[in-house]
């Protein structure tokens, strides 16, 4: 018997039914769903004077700061609100080294001329508590490149002064720790790195334009010279030793060279200059030819002569860490010796195949400064810490992969069931889940395979064992009819890949209906295709909105079999089906107008009969029967997204819960009383940045479920 049909049988669907209704609403607690991993982290910082000071940044879903005694992680960025959720993209990180309890980063997702500019965020209490200063240049967190860096830096002889090397504007520096910054000269325009010689005060960038290369200024930024002695290849990471020796791992790429890391690779090599002589030369552990083409990235050095290194792009027979102890005169590889232990995720082991492999996009390494047995890296699905990384000549390193509360999987599509599973979650890349307990990574129910983008997940309202979702391989739709315990492929499909030299599309969403008597399926840019047969055949909707380049997501009816909606959000129209899909007619008209860069979402209450509600920019509508006009709920302003739980009272309407901005404030809203008064349910240090879905929990009052961008999934109690 799992959680939900305990709860049904106990009664405990109208939970606190008498007790709560009087009370005042408390503050909520926030709590991460465990899945594992599953994003791309590029990037590690140790403090390098002070023990047990260890960062992580991902491109799209905040910093974190490592808890030893807990094995887990402190997401640092959660303050951040809707207009800085951009910011959630961090492209490099700088510590002070003077201080441990400063820390920096550069923060922004992309660089196009459409996306927010980027900022750099100071924290004088280690990510407790932040200050941001804008930039008037965009920061790519979430662009080619991010894997390279750091390119943010602390002079190490003046806490006050940072230097920072863009993705596309040149150099920046600061004189008030990061109150403000300048541009300055400096030798190129797209940079890839800037690190600080700590016994010269000598300052290298890495420079991906045409001219690239590694270049070095000895007057404090007054002129520029390439260090001649190295490639004509883009500087990846670099790293000083303690006797002043120096290591940078180099990468080129076929065509832009500033598009390199973590894609896009074809070539490259790892160099030390050495610290009396100041001769360059070439130490990489392997070579990149005609049939293995890669670069290098992540470089770190440890006590003696110990060095790491990592390939970048080597797709085949994979990315390797090379590990040498004599400065890099003779290499071992750790994938040969290397033991990674995925038992605690299940999600992984499939992911894998079974196969003990290092992992992709290895862009950064570090050793722990004061544990030369750690070495944390990075991959496109989480990261890696070892144990016993100087044992290597004696016994198989061993991995463990500490992702304890370090989220990143992109979550597409999430509901909570009336009964049955507790949780479905369609993600991308890595798949997707049915949880049954909240609290533990699920050991059943996995979107399989685990290497896979899961578009959308439904379930039948009425019958809700009954569970579909769509997939970018296969034949793109999967059915389980154990409540998300096992998948079967559906027997037929609608969506086509497209021809050659045509745009790309996804194979969209798929709805199914209360009774599970029929499903209704949008491919990306198609048009709705019906089917009364699970998936047996399929024929197009009649009736469907016309326009193939909107997003538009079918709306199954969880009470009503049978009833499909839509809605055309740039006409305003809600279009209902009565008969499983097979056709559609308007029944509502006049809702406000969208530009297209905006969002507009329907919802359907899902323990009440045509019960809908329209989440616009410049408001919340709702009408208790869809043949009835939508009404703009009084009070809320934008409302961004939507989800339904258990009511807070026997026979009450279900609990409303709103990501949007209410009397002029942003928050994540409940309503006990369908939208007549709200509750801000979260704090401005938990804002999340931009949530991708909400859903309520419809047999717990008071239980939401919040899917932030990069953050994978966390649940909200009330505090007790």
């Amino acid at each position: 018997m799992n959680r939900r049909e305990m709860l049904l049988t106990s009664g405990a669907m109208v939970l606190a039914a008498s007790d709560a209704s009087a009370a005042e609403p408390a503050p909520y607690t926030w709590a991460t769903v465990p899945f594992g991993g599953g994003g791309f982290v590029d990037g590690f910082l140790y403090h390098p004077k002070t023990a047990g000071i260890l960062y992580a940044r991902t491109d799209i879903g905040g910093m974190y700061r490592y808890a030893d005694q807990d094995k887990g992680w402190v997401p640092l960025l959660d303050h951040l609100g809707r207009d800085d959720a951009d910011l959630m993209g961090v492209l490099s990180m700088a510590i002070d080294p003077s201080n441990p309890d400063r820390i920096y980063a550069a923060c922004g997702l992309y660089l196009a001329d459409w996306a927010r500019k980027g900022a750099i965020l100071a924290s004088s209490d280690q990510g407790r508590s932040w200050r941001k200063t804008e930039l008037p240049i965009r920061v790519g967190g979430n662009s080619d490149g991010r894997g390279t860096g750091d390119r943010l830096v602390v002079d190490p002889k003046n806490s006050e002064v940072l230097w920072y090397g863009s993705n596309q504007n040149g150099l920046w520096r600061s004189k008030d720790a990061a109150q403000s910054f300048s541009q300055v000269t400096g030798p190129g325009t797209h940079l890839s790195l800037v690190v600080i010689d700590p016994r010269s005060a000598a300052i290298f960038v890495g420079v991906a334009d045409a001219e690239a290369g590694l270049y070095v200024s000895l007057d404090q930024g007054a002129t520029w010279s390439k260090v001649s002695a190295t490639p004509a290849q883009v500087p990846q990471h670099a790293a000083f030793a303690s006797d002043g020796t120096f290591y940078v791992t180099f990468a080129q790429g076929d065509g832009q060279a500033a598009a390199i890391n973590p894609s896009n690779a074809t070539g490259g090599s790892v160099w030390k200059r050495d610290a009396k002589s100041g001769k360059w030369s070439d130490i990489s552990p392997i070579r990149p030819d005609a049939a293995a083409r890669f670069g290098f990235s992540g470089v770190d050095v440890g006590p003696g002569g110990m060095v790491c290194v990592s390939t970048l792009n080597r797709w085949w027979p994979g990315d390797d860490i090379f590990l040498s102890i004599d400065y890099g005169q003779t290499w071992r590889a750790l994938g040969e010796r290397a033991r990674h232990d995925t038992s605690n995720y299940p999600w992984l082991s499939n992911y894998l195949k079974g196969e003990d492999r290092m992992g992709h996009w290895i862009s950064d390494l570090k050793i722990n400064p004061f544990n030369p047995d750690e070495l944390i890296y990075g991959t496109g699905y989480g990261l890696w810490m070892s144990e016993n990384l100087t044992k290597i000549a004696t016994e198989p390193v061993r991995f463990s992969f500490n992702v304890n509360n370090l989220e990143e999987t992109a979550t597409l599509q999430m509901t909570s069931p009336t009964a049955g599973a507790t949780l479905f979650v369609a993600m991308g890349d890595v798949g997707g889940a049915a949880w049954d307990d909240i609290t533990k990574t699920p050991k059943n129910g996995l979107f399989v395979p685990a290497s896979e983008t899961n578009w959308s997940v439904d379930y039948a309202g009425q019958a809700p064992d009954v569970v579909v979702r769509t997939t970018n391989s296969g034949r793109f739709a999967m059915i389980s009819e154990e409540g998300g315990a096992s998948w079967s492929a559906l027997p037929s499909t609608p969506y086509r890949n497209p021809a050659q030299g045509q745009p790309w599309k996804g194979p969209g969403s798929i709805a199914i209906s209360a009774k599970a008597t029929s499903l209704l399926w949008v491919p990306e840019r198609e048009a709705a295709f019906y089917s009364a047969d699970r998936g047996r055949s399929w024929k197009e909707s009649v009736g469907w909105p016309n326009g193939r380049d909107q997003a538009l997501l079918p709306v199954s009816d969880k009470v009503a079999d049978g009833v499909f909606y839509v809605l055309d959000r740039f006409t305003g129209v809600i279009l209902i089906s009565v008969d499983g899909g097979a056709s559609f007619k308007p029944i509502i008209s006049g809702l406000p107008k969208i530009e297209s860069w905006q969002t507009a979402q329907l919802f359907v209450v899902p323990t009440r009969m045509r019960d809908l509600w329209v989440a616009l920019p410049n408001g919340l509508f709702h009408s208790r029967e869809a043949s009835v006009s939508l009404k703009p709920v009084v009070g809320v302003d934008e409302a961004w997204t939507l989800g339904f739980g258990a009511a807070k009272t026997k026979n009450g309407y279900p609990a409303v819960y709103l990501w949007g901005k209410v009397r002029g404030r942003e928050g994540i809203w409940r309503s006990d009383d369908e939208g007549t008064t709200w509750t801000r349910i979260n704090d401005d240090k938990h804002q999340f940045g931009a949530l991708r879905a909400l859903s309520g929990d419809p047999l717990e009052w008071g239980t939401v479920f919040i899917a932030p961008h990069g953050r994978g999934v966390l649940a909200g109690k009330p505090a007790k």
